[in-house]
């Protein structure tokens, strides 16, 4: 590919563009050149306009101009001038470049603060886990001292019956009573059904 020409905007482009586009269409590689000096300097100014960087512009205006080569069977001279069909393709080319620059910039920013913020489901995880043992401690307030000492001991110690007992100085059959019934009265206060 040629290198754009540089556009001073007093360079009109010649009439006969819309009937090298017709050449270019049907596969002249000679038309094309002469539609590619004849557009590549104003192409290259609109899409630096639009994208202000002269590496992307440069690399947009490459990507125009084989647009043009590709799709010169679309001009349709009688929706306008063949300059004006180039310049359209490059204008939404440019547009298009700044779009997907900004989507990638959002992703980017998106992707950056879902690795600052924890997962919803840890997070919930937590709460819920929290009010669960706050639920619990309540409820163990609502037993009797034997009841909450023989749970504590059995459940939250690994301690078995016979130890309990034995630490409680209390009857085995009175421990397995008193933990039945603590367990009820817990079920009943959490709310989980038997």
């Amino acid at each position: 590919m040629r290198e754009p020409v540089a556009w001073t905007g007093t360079r009109q482009a010649p009439p006969a563009l819309a009937g090298l586009l017709e050449q270019v269409a049907c596969g002249d590689q000679d038309a094309f050149a002469a539609v590619y000096d004849a557009v590549a300097g104003p192409v290259f100014g609109l899409v630096r306009g639009v994208l202000r960087d002269p590496a992307q512009s440069e690399e947009v205006t490459q990507e125009v101009m084989m647009e043009v080569w590709r799709s010169a069977a679309r001009f349709r001279p009688d929706r306008g001038s063949a300059m004006t069909w180039v310049l359209t393709l490059a204008h939404r080319r440019a547009v298009d470049r700044v779009r997907s620059a900004q989507a990638a910039g959002d992703r980017e920013r998106r992707a950056a603060l879902l690795d600052r913020t924890r997962e919803f489901d840890e997070v919930t995880e937590q709460v819920e886990a929290r009010l669960e043992r706050e639920q619990v401690r309540r409820c163990m307030g609502g037993l009797t001292e034997v009841q909450h000492q023989s749970v504590t001991l059995a459940y939250y110690r690994g301690l078995t019956y016979r130890e309990v007992a034995e630490l409680l100085s209390l009857p085995l059959g009175t421990v397995k009573t008193r933990l039945r019934d603590g367990l009820i009265r817990l079920r009943d206060c959490l709310g989980v059904s038997a």
